[in-house]
């Protein structure tokens, strides 16, 4: 056998080698992995009780790996879409985003109640003891409301007043309520209409007792929660309130969503602040200070109004379903991060 043929014969068996693991690398392999992926243990711990380099440990995990020994799933509850989530958060810059799957039977319907229970987990991380968590009107944030079970002890604030001061008991005086059993803190509601006939009406409700002592909170609130309408009948509760003669005053401004009363066009910036005046809602300077603002919204009909207010950098998180998500994805120019929380309208 010439040198040739020998290299040749030593390469097959090289080859060979790399491709078979004998037993005793087997158990070992298996056995780092033990310590390694289920026991928590660093590579330098590893190489010590072996009596091998962590170079080794790190060769022989890689190899684990390779041979299918050990296999890695990362794994979310089904409803949950890991990669539509973190593709939204990094198109968005925003802190959290998580896409939750769309219901087949109600692709169409705006804020799907699964949106609500989701949202509900998610508060249950973000919010610390002794925190002040805003809600403001929405039906997403009364379903996310409905399905707490677990807060932290703080403070609850209504920061709108109700879309029918006739339902408060079933709206958003309720979430406050209830979210307030929930982490066993101080509650407070706001017993007003969203919407005032004019801005003398509004200045006079704002300045009684009541809602003047919820009102004090709005500078202290630290997460706050928000629902996102677009400018259409049964999506927007700010359009529906409104006359016919208004709704085409706005809508010649451009309006493309609306939030907490608030109005924007689909880059995000707020027009038709006349508004504002005449209703009972915090403000969106007050909001831009809050450090968590999460917002709940979804269904493919919301894409675009969803797409505006993160536009406005207003909300640092986002719960949201996949048919929104799909078309976020593909919305436009790509925005500015939603942490880049500048008034885009200028002081």
């Amino acid at each position: 056998m010439n040198s040739s043929e020998e290299s040749a014969v030593s390469g097959m068996s090289a080859g060979r080698s790399a491709m078979r693991m004998g037993p005793a690398e087997l158990v070992q392999a298996a056995a780092m992995a033990r310590r390694f992926y289920l026991e928590g243990k660093s590579k330098i711990q590893i190489a010590e009780e072996f009596g091998v380099s962590r170079f080794k440990v790190a060769r022989v995990l890689e190899t684990a790996l390779e041979r299918d020994l050990v296999r890695i799933e990362i794994r979310v509850p089904a409803e949950l879409d890991a990669e539509r989530s973190d593709a939204l958060r990094a198109r968005y810059g925003l802190r959290h985003a998580v896409v939750v799957e769309s219901p087949a039977e109600a692709e169409e319907t705006p804020d799907p109640e699964n949106l609500g229970e989701v949202a509900a987990d998610l508060l249950g991380e973000l919010v610390n003891e002794g925190d002040v968590l805003g809600l403001a009107w929405g039906r997403s944030t009364i379903h996310m409301a409905a399905a707490l079970d677990r807060l932290p002890p703080c403070t609850v604030v209504q920061l709108t007043g109700v879309y029918d001061a006739g339902t408060a008991e079933r709206g958003s005086v309720e979430a406050v309520r209830r979210a307030a059993q929930v982490s066993g803190g101080d509650a407070h509601p706001i017993y007003a209409p969203m919407l005032l006939p004019d801005e003398a009406t509004a200045e006079a409700l704002r300045h009684q007792t009541g809602i003047a002592r919820a009102f004090e909170y709005f500078d202290k609130v630290t997460v706050a929660c928000v629902s996102i309408g677009s400018w259409e009948p049964g999506i927007s509760t700010v359009h529906d309130m409104l006359s016919d003669e208004e709704r085409a005053h706005y809508a010649s401004l451009g309006v493309a969503a609306e939030m907490s009363a608030h109005l924007f066009d689909a880059e995000g910036r707020r027009v038709g602040r006349d508004l504002g005046e005449r209703c009972i809602t915090v403000k969106t300077d007050q909001l831009r200070r809050v450090p968590e603002v999460v917002a709940i919204a979804g269904g493919q009909r919301k894409g675009p109004a969803i797409d505006a207010v993160l536009r406005s950098g207003l909300v640092t998180s986002l719960v949201t379903d996949t048919s929104a998500a799909d078309y976020l994805m593909t919305a436009g120019t790509t925005p500015r991060s939603a942490l880049n929380r500048a008034d885009p309208d200028g002081p």
